[in-house]
């Protein structure tokens, strides 16, 4: 993490400050606090702003985080980084204020920008911010040609590659610190049949339709990827058995949500869903974890698919 890099923390409901700046004054990093809408876009105004926080904490908050969003798009645009409270942020995929938090997308559109819950571990603030920062400074076409380097097409989920890269950074931070983490394996039922039976243009629809309910379902701090095919895969950071069987429960019902339209009606989606847990200390490799959520996956698939298998759950 850069210690020269400027941060300016936007507490402009003067709920950030307190917590949040010793934080990030242990990392090394300037840190300025505007407690107002009008200071902030000073700030801004100055230069010299490496990357800004910020908090919507109710239905202004997500106007002021649009005008933030208009000021920061100058060249480089600076990076955003949204703080979310975190038993709120979690349910439903909703944001505090009650709004989806599909709904930053199309509010954010000047520059990088990422969440983070406010209560999350020290580790995941440094990945978050670092990303962030190394994001900035970047040409605009580099950055677009990069992230068709690394996300799916047809899903806009991680490729392979970079999925098996975050894997492999988590799971180092998770051993390093201690902390819980969730791999689950997704396969789609019967699939083949779909493109034999009908064309490619219906399968695609069905994968992109799949993909689409896989990113509603996640959390803030979860990774999705799709590893090929109609195979997908989501890590679930700092999650432990019961929230990892809570959210594979969710990514379960969005499959069966996914349909194809044909010629002869729509086509639902159904999925095999193995996982997966790991507390820091109770599997010695990440190629164990991946070994273990193949294992329940195929266990889902030979008792019929249409459901999730946990592997510590499967009889020897």
């Amino acid at each position: 993490m850069p210690t020269s890099a400027r941060i300016l923390l936007c507490d402009h409901g003067g709920q950030l400050a307190t917590a949040v700046v010793p934080l990030l004054e242990a990392q090394g990093l300037r840190v300025e606090v505007s407690e107002y809408l009008r200071q902030s876009l000073d700030c801004l105004d100055q230069g010299q702003v490496d990357l800004l926080i910020a908090a919507p904490l109710n239905q202004r908050g997500l106007i002021e985080l649009e005008t933030l969003d208009q000021a920061r798009r100058s060249a480089p645009a600076i990076p955003l980084l949204v703080t979310v409270a975190g038993r709120e942020a979690d349910e439903d995929g909703k944001l505090p204020m009650g709004l989806p938090s599909s709904a930053l997308g199309t509010s954010l559109e000047n520059g990088p920008w990422d969440v983070i819950r406010r209560d999350a571990p020290l580790e995941e603030w440094r990945l978050r911010i670092d990303r962030l920062l190394a994001e900035k400074g970047r040409d605009g076409k580099l950055l677009e040609l990069e992230h068709r380097a690394t996300h799916d097409d047809l899903t806009g989920l991680l490729r392979k590659n970079a999925f098996g890269e975050r894997l492999s950074e988590h799971f180092s931070a998770a051993h390093r610190h201690r902390f819980e983490l969730a791999l689950v394996l997704i396969d789609l039922d019967h699939f083949g049949q779909v493109n034999k039976q009908f064309n490619h243009v219906v399968g695609d629809e069905l994968i992109q339709n799949v993909g689409a309910g896989i990113r509603a379902s996640l959390r803030t701090e979860d990774v999705a990827g799709r590893l090929g095919g109609d195979e997908f895969a989501v890590l679930l950071p700092y999650t432990g058995r019961a929230d990892a069987v809570a959210v594979v429960g969710r990514l379960r019902d969005a499959i069966r949500h996914a349909r194809a339209n044909t010629s002869e009606g729509e086509i639902p989606a159904r999925g095999s869903l193995g996982f997966e847990t790991f507390n820091g200390r109770d599997l010695d490799t990440e190629a164990t974890l991946r070994e273990h959520a193949e294992k329940a996956l195929r266990t889902a698939k030979e008792r019929g698919g249409d459901q999730g298998v946990y592997f510590r759950n499967m009889t020897p």
